[in-house]
């Protein structure tokens, strides 16, 4: 009997859940987004908003916390078949996603259930996201797309192609 026994094992040992976890939530800082199962993301989801939660105070000891609890591993992206460097964990949950969360005082992420099931066991596959990384998108596009009257969208066309003409005749000059 497992009589007040928090947490889920997910059919793993104690160093495996907590490497996982480490990995789901660093996955998780570097993608914005992560697909996994339900359980998994259940698991998960205090884990991170602690992290973040941490990372608002912005101190040296919560930094140094952050990376005792979670690790500093690197982002990298591939680039012509040779290795970057962008940055690390930390230094994105520190310097992105902690002002971005300043004013909201939690739930910071959030469960999104999807349709498929995954192959070899049938688990329930779930998105886990961070609240906000879709907002700056949105906004960029409602700004861009406004409706604006014919002869106000006439008047800045005519005052653009005025703008480059200027610019093609320094540059020619």
């Amino acid at each position: 009997m497992r009589h007040r026994v928090a947490g889920r094992q997910l059919g793993r040992t104690k160093e495996h859940r907590l490497a996982m976890r480490r990995n789901l939530v660093a996955s998780l800082i570097e993608h914005e987004t992560v697909s996994t199962t339900i359980e998994k993301a259940k698991e998960v989801k205090p884990f991170a908003e602690k992290l973040i939660t941490l990372a608002k105070k912005g101190s040296l000891q919560s930094r140094r916390r952050a990376i005792a609890l979670l690790g500093n591993r690197d982002i990298v992206d591939y680039q012509d078949g040779a290795v970057v460097k962008k940055g690390t964990i930390i230094g994105k949950l520190f310097s992105e996603l902690a002002p971005r969360y300043l004013d909201r005082p939690g739930g910071y992420t959030r469960i999104i259930p999807l349709s498929l099931r995954r192959l070899g066991d049938n688990g329930q596959l779930v998105l886990l996201q961070l609240i906000g990384a879709d907002e700056k998108a949105k906004k960029q596009a409602k700004t861009s797309a406004k409706k604006r009257s014919p002869k106000k969208a006439k008047e800045t066309v005519e005052t653009e192609h005025a703008a480059e003409a200027q610019e093609t005749d320094q540059v020619n000059q």
